[in-house]
């Protein structure tokens, strides 16, 4: 073990826990993509990138029964964190799932993504490494609709003098009685 390897002949990290270990790049970290996620957009990353062995990038599994033992409660969240992670480009689906078993199989982008014969048409085709760049890309060089002039910040009805009083005349208080003597 001195020269950094076990007896099976397999390095090992005498500096850290042992066992497996999520590798997300810091390109992905750093992406506008992942900024702009929410809290738990960016939890269920995390629980989809422990589920990859590379080889299985393209079999991720987020359904609410696997989510579940991990401390997902809420199907409505996870259905907002998955869409956002679609839209960001991070997570990309292999094989739409359906009832009333068949789950859906999920690959993270910044890893290829390998050929299995259980993925729906079109799948291999569809994948692009580092889709979730293209958000970095889409929002250079961004500029209001209307140019890049400044605008008014009067009133829409124009700047006008306008009376002070209220449309029907002063308010007059009523004072009743004090009901301490």
């Amino acid at each position: 073990m001195a020269n950094g390897r076990a007896l099976g002949g397999k390095r090992v990290d005498a500096d850290r826990q042992p066992g497996g270990f999520i590798a997300i790049p810091w390109t992905v970290l750093d992406s506008q993509a992942y900024l702009g996620l929410s809290h738990p957009a960016r939890s269920l990353l995390l629980e989809i990138a422990r589920q990859d062995t590379r080889s299985s990038n393209g079999r991720l599994l987020l359904s609410s029964k696997r989510l579940a033992k991990r401390g997902w409660k809420s199907n409505d969240t996870i259905s907002r964190a998955k869409a956002e992670l679609l839209q960001a480009g991070l997570i990309y689906e292999t094989v739409k799932g359906h009832r009333p078993n068949k789950a859906s199989w999920y690959a993270v982008t910044w890893y290829k993504l390998y050929p299995h014969l259980g993925f729906d048409a079109g799948a291999l085709e569809g994948f692009r490494l580092g889709a979730y760049m293209d958000l970095d890309l889409k929002n250079t060089g961004l500029k209001p609709s209307r140019g890049s002039t400044s605008t008014s910040v009067a009133p829409s009805a124009g700047l006008r003098a306008s009376t002070l009083t209220p449309a029907g005349g002063a308010v007059v208080a009523v004072v009743a009685p004090s009901p301490t003597p």
